[in-house]
């Protein structure tokens, strides 16, 4: 983790009276001054930053107004993940904001966690909290572990903002060094970035996932976040593995343990709207892959978490016709329109082979200026169709660049939608 903005801590006076203990670049927003210029800046807009940082430079320390600005600013990139009511109270540090698990995802896990009886859970790498207020608000006391000093603070800050220091322990300390013993579960989230962007060897997670399933396997339920391209082969057969989308993106795989549904060796693709309904969980049968058909009236493409989790064949299973275009590729396809939770529908108008040029033609001659392209198995990019085929028009159509039982190509249609079954 980083400073709480890009404003070195001595160039907000101390005058702030900020808070023993904490660190610096986050003690000047807790004090009274820091909380009162907080408010201050609460709704202001970018284009007017420079005329409201003059303002308050006028009554308070020029850093103390530049971290007030640079907070803001991290609160208005959270409220995607945490929603405005939270984001406005809370702190965050450039990299907590980007790290940070989407809080209805968090929510998911903490509502398994407590529907597996968990009622204290030790949060090892808890970044700036996300996951221990998910936690919290299920009603699971937490022990929120980061070896961050600053991070650790605005963990015990956004603790006390959202009122759930009373069930939120924040320590700074090394994971590693954290007895588990006294809790009912471990959840673990390893860094999984280093000083040149993300790392992709689970080995070099910090903590090691070794370690991480080590310390999982010392407590009765255990739950461990890891990136969602994991390589299905390095999964323990004495953990379940959980993939989860949310709004059609995949955010992220966690390893389960001492759950059930599915039982250890299974899996799970998990996906969560942003309406509040119901998740939908798909689960692993073991079902050989669908066989290979011709393209029918209507394709369907499986959600990201169901290809992560290899569950396509699952998916397909609601099709009594369904079918793959290609055995390499994760599109199913059958005459018939069905709802599928699992996959958005396409109703296919045209399969013709990968030619620019033709699609351009076509493509003009149906007046089609609204143009949605989609790829899966094609080395040719999204933009460089729309920039080379330049669509007009008033209607709308959506390409869908493939490979049809090998064969580079390109799926024309629309977005069908059935009605509930």
């Amino acid at each position: 983790m980083g400073r709480v903005n890009d404003v070195p801590a001595s160039s907000a006076s101390a005058s702030a009276e900020a808070p023993a203990g904490v660190p610096a670049p986050l003690a000047v927003l807790l004090s009274p001054e820091g909380r009162a210029v907080l408010d201050a800046v609460r709704e202001y807009e970018p284009a007017g930053e420079l005329a409201l940082a003059t303002r308050l430079r006028r009554d308070h320390p020029a850093g103390l107004v530049s971290a007030a600005l640079a907070q803001a600013a991290l609160r208005r990139r959270a409220v995607p993940k945490f929603g405005a009511a939270d984001a406005e109270r809370m702190f965050f540090t450039p990299n907590g904001v980007e790290q940070a698990t989407r809080a209805p995802v968090a929510a998911h896990r903490a509502a398994r966690l407590a529907g597996s009886g968990v009622r204290s859970v030790a949060d090892l790498c808890s970044g700036i909290g996300g996951d221990a207020i998910a936690l919290a608000r299920a009603g699971i006391r937490v022990l929120a572990v980061d070896r961050d000093p600053l991070t650790a603070a605005v963990v015990r800050a956004n603790a006390d903002a959202l009122g759930l220091a009373g069930l939120i322990e924040v320590r700074c300390a090394d994971v590693t060094e954290i007895d588990t013993e006294p809790y009912d579960a471990v959840f673990c989230d390893p860094a999984r970035r280093g000083g040149r962007g993300r790392v992709f060897d689970p080995e070099a997670y910090s903590p090691p996932l070794s370690w991480a399933l080590d310390a999982a396997r010392r407590r009765p339920v255990a739950a461990l976040k890891i990136a969602p391209g994991v390589p299905h082969e390095l999964i323990p057969p004495d953990f379940s593995a959980e993939w989860i989308s949310y709004e059609g993106e995949v955010k992220e795989a966690v390893l389960w343990r001492g759950t059930t549904d599915p039982a250890p060796g299974g899996v799970t693709a998990t996906l969560l709207s942003g309406d509040g309904s119901e998740p939908y969980a798909l689960t692993g049968l073991g079902l050989p892959n669908p066989p290979v058909r011709p393209v029918g009236r209507y394709l369907y493409e499986p959600d990201g978490a169901v290809i992560r989790a290899h569950l396509v064949a699952e998916a397909a299973a609601g099709l009594p016709d369904g079918g793959l275009i290609d055995e390499t590729i994760a599109f199913i396809t059958s005459d018939e329109l069905r709802a599928l939770p699992s996959a958005a529908a396409y109703e296919i108008t045209d399969v013709l082979p990968f030619n620019l040029k033709r699609l351009k033609a076509l493509l003009r001659e149906r007046a089609v200026g609204t143009l949605t392209v989609k790829k899966r198995g094609s080395a040719v990019e999204p933009e460089e169709v729309r920039r080379k085929v330049k669509p007009s028009g008033p209607n709308a159509a959506t390409v869908i660049l493939t490979r049809v039982s090998g064969a580079p190509s390109m799926l024309i249609g629309r977005p069908a939608a059935a009605g509930p079954g």
